[in-house]
């Protein structure tokens, strides 16, 4: 009896530490699941319970269609290369046309650089957001920035870098931080790291990230097709609210909807890349590269019309476009994918290599003309040949040249200052 009585003892002790340690289990896995829930709330997440579910995923948010400081929403891997014969070099989106938050300060001092009369009075702008720790705020939130808002707020940086007469300058070197405001070179040089293009300061950007179709269409429709037959409207005016469009605001005008019509010189440039010089299908893809150009260049004599008609250049747009010039920076794309084809009309006096020319546009433009001028040039042995195919070949580079000459004067003619008053006679 003793011996059971000591049994039952130990064996209701055991059971009793047994159901301790089981509530004192119990107890610190609900603690631990409290700790979890409190987490993954504050995280933004659900978890299990009653009315609860564990999700797969959290869902990103959606693209913001104007500039903001939330991330793009973009699953791993989605992101595909660049197709230049989907819509050539021009965004695959219209640009963004407002943005929002802090980054309205950096679009407000854009369209004020635009207008200003002098660079004095650009670097004045520039100076006073720095005493106001604006561009300090807009650095910090750069990472946030998807990466169409960064183009955008990078076409923005290159209105006023060029208007202050800073396009030549790399904001990483030494020696620019002695001509430009430091805190601009900052944020300047974080938004080149964000878009993976330091010399952003050029035509492309200043152009094609300029200039959005005036009304939203209504279903989805190709950027290019959109330049082409929508109305667009800038951005960024080079002219004053309420004024006719500027020469300089033509010529971007121009030279975005060069790229737009200029797409079908990128698939025929996809079809001759990697051809025979002796192929049935050269000479045929040849003779429409012709047509092309011809049609690129009544296009160009349209623009040219208008631009003509247009008030002319003040001294500080003329000085934007001297600035821009003299840094090989007003090429149109689109030119040199045909002089990447035809190896002809892309280099100037003093200029060894193409890619001084191509540095103004982003990694997968300039990979893209590398390539075709390396598949290309099997057709480019054509110059040295004779017979019909010959001749069809240099007739493509003498109006790719003549495509160039029309262009170079569109340029001469937005930089013509105003024609002076003729003296009364006495």
């Amino acid at each position: 009896m003793g011996g059971a009585t000591m049994m039952d003892t130990a064996v209701n002790g055991a059971a009793a530490e047994a159901a301790e340690g089981m509530a004192d289990t119990a107890g610190m896995e609900a603690a631990e699941a409290v700790e979890v829930a409190e987490a993954v709330e504050v995280a933004g997440g659900t978890v299990a319970g009653p009315g609860r579910s564990i999700p797969v995923a959290r869902r990103g948010a959606e693209p913001s269609e104007a500039g903001g400081d939330c991330p793009e929403a973009v699953a791993v891997g989605a992101s595909a290369s660049h197709d230049p014969c989907a819509h050539g070099f021009l965004p695959e989106r219209p640009p963004v046309r407002s943005m929002i938050g802090t980054w309205t300060r950096l679009d407000a001092m854009a369209r004020a650089a635009a207008v200003a009369p002098d660079r004095e009075a650009a670097i004045a702008l520039v100076e006073r957001a720095r005493r106001a720790d604006e561009l300090s705020a807009l650095r910090q939130r750069v990472s946030r920035l998807s990466v169409r808002n960064a183009e955008a707020a990078a076409m923005r940086i290159a209105v006023i870098a060029v208007s202050c007469g800073w396009c030549g300058l790399d904001p990483q070197a030494p020696a620019a931080r002695e001509v430009a405001d430091e805190a601009f070179l900052d944020l300047w040089a974080a938004i080149a790291h964000r878009i993976d293009h330091d010399q952003f300061v050029a035509l492309p950007t200043l152009a094609l990230h300029n200039w959005a179709p005036e009304r939203k269409p209504r279903r989805h429709i190709p950027i290019d097709q959109l330049a082409r037959t929508e109305p667009l409207v800038p951005i960024v005016r080079w002219a004053g609210e309420g004024q006719p469009l500027s020469r300089l605001d033509r010529l971007m005008l121009a030279a975005t909807r060069l790229e737009a019509h200029g797409i079908w010189l990128f698939r025929l440039a996809e079809t001759l890349a990697g051809r025979s010089p002796d192929d049935c299908s050269t000479p045929t893809a040849l003779r429409r590269l012709v047509r092309v150009h011809h049609s690129l260049r009544i296009q160009l004599h349209s623009e040219a019309a208008e631009l003509a008609a247009a008030p002319a250049a003040t001294p500080q747009q003329r000085a934007v476009l001297t600035a821009l010039a003299e840094q090989g920076a007003l090429e149109p794309p689109v030119l040199q994918a045909a002089e990447a084809v035809l190896g002809v009309g892309g280099r100037r006096l003093g200029e060894g290599r193409r890619q001084l020319l191509r540095r103004h546009l982003p990694v997968q433009h300039r990979a893209w003309l590398s390539a075709m001028e390396r598949h290309c040039a099997p057709v480019r042995t054509l110059a040295h040949r004779g017979g019909p195919d010959a001749a069809v070949y240099r007739e493509a580079q003498e109006s790719l040249i003549a495509l160039r000459r029309t262009y170079t004067a569109l340029v001469q003619t937005a930089a013509r200052p105003a024609e002076a008053p003729l003296p009364k006679a006495a």
